[in-house]
């Protein structure tokens, strides 16, 4: 099977779809490059991942980065970075990039993390940044300085504009968990008009971007079909997954069983915000395209290494004289130059390029890993 949905200088190539299961592997032509799916997307929030340089993560083979909105329009500002001609040559990053809405962050203000949001109920925050929300956007204090900012489907566009990723998000509303049907279908309701708001907005000026939709609802099915419904009928170039994607593992693949075979098989989709290992394998083959998650650089930071044999915990105390690379079978600069016991002595003494050293390999890791679920695709073992 072989088919390409084209839109200006975006293109979306489907390769092959598994025979044993929703699973498939193509390829997202960009201006600055193509990604192969399925694929890892690192989050680099304000424009560089954290403990590594952009032109490192590049020729690590890091297909597409994501980078978010609303800090970069804290700091350094939109305005800045379109100065300087674009967020690629800003981060000198030749290579794909996709920017979220600044949505995801503002509504976080309002009800928190997802635990502090599962803990509280979905009540909102009264310290908490946001100082309303209405049909318009949602003003707010920046944590920066505490002046008011309003973010409006059509600000949150054209500061993604001035960014120019190679992919963009259409700004929506992320209800907590714990909401009622009533609440949840106002504010699904509201989100569509939203990314329709914002889909004009981009429309006005494509500037060789992509936008792709947000499919929302919580774990509601019909509230989910809604969605698929509402956004697929609009010409997004493609469709990620948002919202709410419920408490647990199961209650996410639930959703995505239920929400995959609505999406256009012809565009490329993306799951926002997961990236764990335990989910990668099941949505893959569910037909998920991308992932973007900042879960294997975090723990990085925090000294566990991801190997094909299981996490690699550094500070544990038999790696003290443990002369041995992190992982023998890992080609990665790390595994290839330091073992254990130095890069746990650094952790220690709290030298900064530990962080780096276990970042690179967690993205090596992460990489060459899906590249083995391209391959196990590809000869429909998966």
């Amino acid at each position: 099977m072989l088919y390409l949905y084209i839109m200006n200088n975006f293109t979306y190539e489907l390769i092959h779809q598994s025979k044993k299961s929703r699973a498939r592997v193509g390829r997202i032509h960009t201006p600055h490059g193509i990604i192969d799916t399925p694929n890892f997307v690192a989050v680099g929030t304000n424009g560089v991942l954290k403990a590594l340089d952009n032109q490192m993560a590049k020729e690590m083979g890091l297909q597409l980065m994501f980078c978010n909105t609303y800090h970069l329009m804290l700091q350094p500002g939109t305005d800045v970075v379109k100065k300087a001609g674009g967020l690629h040559k800003f981060i000198n990053r030749n290579a794909p990039i996709i920017t979220d809405s600044g949505g995801f962050q503002v509504f976080s203000l309002a009800y928190g993390t997802v635990k502090d949001e599962l803990k509280s109920k979905g009540q909102k925050k009264s310290d908490s940044g946001v100082l309303k929300i209405s049909e318009e956007g949602v003003l707010f204090r920046s944590y920066r300085n505490g002046d008011k900012v309003l973010l409006t489907p059509e600000s949150s566009v054209k500061a993604q504009k001035d960014l120019g990723a190679d992919i963009i998000i259409p700004f929506d509303e992320l209800p907590p968990y714990h909401i009622d049907p009533h609440q949840l279908k106002l504010s699904l309701d509201r989100t569509h008009r939203w990314e329709k708001r914002s889909l004009e907005e981009h429309l006005q000026n494509p500037n060789q971007q992509a936008m792709y939709s947000v499919i929302h609802g919580g774990i509601d099915p019909e509230m989910r079909r809604l969605s698929c419904n509402t956004l697929t009928a609009l010409p997004f170039d493609g469709h990620a997954i948002g919202g709410s994607l419920g408490k647990n593992h199961q209650q996410m693949f639930d959703m995505l069983s239920y929400v995959m075979p609505q999406l256009p098989q012809e565009k490329p989709n993306h799951l926002l915000g997961i990236g764990d290992l335990t989910s990668l394998e099941p949505c893959i083959k569910l037909g998920i395209d991308t992932f973007d998650s900042s879960h294997p650089t975090r723990c990085a930071r925090h000294g566990l290494l991801f190997t094909f044999n299981g996490m690699v915990k550094i500070l544990k105390g038999s790696h003290r004289t443990n002369f041995n690379a992190p992982d023998n079978n890992c080609t990665c600069y790390t595994c290839t130059n330091y073992s254990m016991a130095y890069i746990q002595h650094l952790f220690k003494a709290n030298e900064l390029t530990g962080y780096t050293l276990a970042t690179i390999h967690n993205l090596h890791f992460m990489i060459k890993l899906m590249e083995h679920y391209r391959t196990m695709i590809l000869e429909d073992k998966l």
